[in-house]
Formats: C-alpha cells, structure tokens, sequence
C-alpha cells in the first residue's frame, strides 16, 4: 500500500492531477464556512447549540452539502441541483425524441446535453435558494426551532432586494461548484462532481462521531465504528457484484478471412441504480417540508390552525428520521425508484437489438424476443435484491442509531448508511482511475 502511495507521486502527470483536485476540495471546504450576506450570525449558533435540528430528507442536504446548509453558506445547496438536473436529463431521454437523439450522437450530443443541464441546474437553484431564503426567515417545518421550541429568524432584514441577494450568492454558489466539478473531471483525478460529494461526506463524520460520543460515551462510539465497518464490507462486496450473462458470437468467413467466434459477456451490476433511488425518495420527502412552510401556522398552542395541525404531523412522521412511518414509507420510496431508474439507464430492447445485429447470442437462448425476454427477467430478479440492499443500507442504521442516541439528537446523525455508500463507490471508482494510470507506467495499483 505505502509502495503505491508513493508510485502514484513519482508520476509527474498523476501528481498534478491529485494536487489538483485536492486544492479544490480545500476551496469548496472554505465556501462551505462563508455565510451569505443578510444572515444572522448569532441565530446560527443558537441554532447550532439546538439539540432539535430537523433530520429525515433534510438531514439527506445537510449531508450533501457538507454542513453548508447548517452554516447557512455560499455553497449550502451544494451539489443537488446538478444531480436533480442530471437525473432529469436523463429521464427526459426516455420521453422526448430529440434528448434521446442526442444522447445516440456521442460527443456533439453528450455536449448538447450538458449544456442543457448547465441552464436546468441554475433554474433548480433558483428554486432551491428561494425557498431556502423563506426557510431562513420563519423557521418552516421546524427547520430553524432553537432549544426551547422557539422558531430562530435567520434571515431578519426580510426585504425584497435582501431576498433577491440571498438567492443570487446562493444560485452563483452551485453554478461556482459545477464548475469546479468540471475542472476536476477535465485536469483532475475521477468524476468531479462524485469528489465533491465525497469531500460532503467525509466532512461531516468527524463531527457527527462526536455526537454519538457525547450521547452513548465511548462504548457506543466504538459499537457504531464496528457497525460501519460490516457495512462497509458489505458495500464493497455488493457494489463489486456482477450477474455476468455469456455472449456468443457467430463465425463469419469474409474473403480469406474469418471473423466473430468470440465469447464476452454483459456485466449486470448487482446494484445497478446505485445511490439515485435515496436522491429521489428525498427528494420527494423533501417536497412536503418545503411546502408547510408556506402554511399558516400560529406560534400561541390555544389558536392551533389547520395549517399548523399538518405542520405538526409532517414533523412527527416525515422530519423525525426515526419515525416508523418515515422508515416504511423512505424504504417503499427507494426500492420504487431502484426499479423506475434501471429500467430508464437499461433498456433490454435495445440490448436483445444491439446483440441481434452483431450476430451475436446468448448460449440457449434464441435472439429476438427471447432474449430481451431472458435480459428483463434477470434484470428484474437483481433490481430486488439490489434495491432492498440499498434500503437496509439507508434505513438499517438509522434505526440502530435511533436505540441508542437521545432522541433529540437522531436527527443531527446523517452519516449512517448512506454516508458510507457514496464513499464506498466514489473511492472504488476513483481508485480505479488512479489504477489505470499507473498500470500505463507498469507500475502495481491498488486494486489487486
């Protein structure tokens, strides 16, 4: 391992790639302490000694973020908007003619496509950073509750050109992250916004490992460190799992030469959605949040109105990240969407085509209708097992956490399961890359 390290230093390319990237995360890591200008310092660290921060879908931001949105900083949408706008680009290939033309015409098309997701992400951010500035100034959804219940005014000077640059600093804040993304991607070392993610998540544990302390003392602290290191292997295991399905293709004698005859085969991974279905299932747990907000509610418990009873139970059901009606109806959201997402990213039609026109086929199996049959039957069986891995993976901890934290405190814990399976598939795919450059140079990689 220590040889690696140093190999991957001796290479003069590979080493301004990672120094590169690495000066990039220390600048996001600084955006993400700067505050946007109009917020009150002082509410942030009531809210921040607050033992009833809000968990469930935000919680699912503040970890995204890596502790921006809490800071209340240039960079607290963080990263999301791009996945959202990403995720549905994507989704629009499958509906409209002209995205799916451009996703079949490669580099022109794939540019095309990015440019449109440039212009969605900034339109999602202004969304996002509008109704976040409305969160900031009325606490919406308990979102900004101090100690004693009272709702803490982030934002006090609540004016129309105050607003306006809250939302500006929040909106050039994403735009500045997809940026660095893509020079991470272009001069750096793996996917650039993935790193980004990953610099979120790893931030955030330090920290949140001092609330278990602080909570369950050390006993508890090393009892979650053991959980985390079974999940950790079981991620790696599953996230490396393939269902490999044999390709054999037909010989053909052109002239004097002959050609096909070969075997490959079609890698299905196990986990084929990988983290896209808990994006979703938050963000539509989210949505609910967001909108009571909006809600009439009176702060004197003798006027109690409708919109403070709906308050109240979005709170207690889709806030609290412990609730059992948050558990069942996250877990039902993700396995859902694992399924919506494969069949968008896999399409057996094509594959059973694309195979039919190379002459190629699967051994038993006759090409056509079969084997798109046979493709969407195993695709279908791991889905499932896939799926409701990703769930335990999601929901599993939480409840662990839920035993043996104070209950006020289960919504600060975001880490869990999550945490450790972005981290697990961005190192493994980072370190891949660093593995093929250094096997360009003869030299040994990491995975072995």
């Amino acid at each position: 391992m220590s040889a690696t390290v140093l190999n991957m230093f001796r290479v003069q390319d590979l080493r301004n790639k990672i120094l590169f990237t690495i000066m990039m995360i220390l600048l996001y890591r600084v955006g993400a302490y700067i505050p946007a200008p109009g917020i009150d310092i002082d509410a942030i660290q009531l809210l921040k000694q607050s033992t009833n921060e809000t968990g469930g879908a935000l919680a699912f931001l503040r970890l995204f973020s890596g502790g921006a949105l809490t800071q209340f900083a240039v960079f607290a949408l963080g990263i999301m908007p791009y996945i959202t706008a990403s995720i549905i680009m994507q989704i629009l290939g499958v509906v409209i003619p002209r995205v799916e033309q451009w996703q079949e015409m490669g580099a022109v098309g794939q540019r095309k496509i990015t440019q449109v997701t440039r212009y969605l992400t900034v339109a999602i951010a202004l969304l996002q950073s509008t109704a976040f500035a409305f969160l900031f100034h009325n606490g919406g959804g308990g979102f900004g509750t101090s100690t004693n219940g009272t709702r803490l005014d982030l934002l006090p000077n609540f004016t129309a050109p105050r607003v306006a640059l809250v939302v500006l600093v929040l909106t050039a804040g994403t735009a500045l992250l997809m940026w660095m993304g893509e020079l991470i991607t272009t001069k750096g070392i793996g996917n650039g916004m993935s790193i980004l993610i990953f610099a979120s998540v790893v931030s955030s544990l330090p920290n949140q490992g001092a609330l278990v302390r602080a909570d369950a003392g050390n006993a508890g602290l090393i009892g979650v460190i053991l959980l985390f290191i079974v999940l950790l292997v079981a991620i790696v295991f599953v996230e490396q799992g393939q269902r490999r399905i044999p390709v054999q293709f037909a010989k053909r004698v052109v002239g004097r030469k002959q050609y096909g005859g070969q075997s490959t085969y079609i890698p299905l991974k196990v986990n084929q959605s990988g983290v896209i279905p808990i994006i979703f299932a938050s963000s539509v747990l989210y949505l609910p949040q967001l909108l009571s907000s909006v809600l009439p509610s009176d702060d004197d418990p003798a006027h109690n109105t409708w919109g403070e009873s709906i308050q109240n139970w979005i709170s207690h059901n889709l806030v609290r990240s412990d609730s059992p009606f948050y558990l069942f109806f996250f877990g039902l959201l993700i396995v859902g969407f694992a399924y919506f997402y494969t069949a968008i990213t896999f399409d057996p039609f094509k594959q059973a085509d694309t195979i039919r026109k190379q002459g190629g086929f699967i051994p038993g199996i006759r090409p056509g209708i079969q084997t798109e049959r046979y493709l969407g039957h195993i695709l279908n069986r791991i889905t499932l097992a896939g799926a409701l891995f990703v769930a335990a993976i999601a929901l599993v901890p939480t409840f662990i956490l839920a035993k043996v934290l104070d209950q006020g405190n289960v919504g600060q814990i975001s880490f869990g399961g999550i945490s450790i399976l972005i981290a697990v598939g961005v190192a493994l795919e980072t370190m891949k890359q660093i593995d093929s450059q250094l096997m360009m140079r003869n030299y040994e990689g990491f995975l072995k």
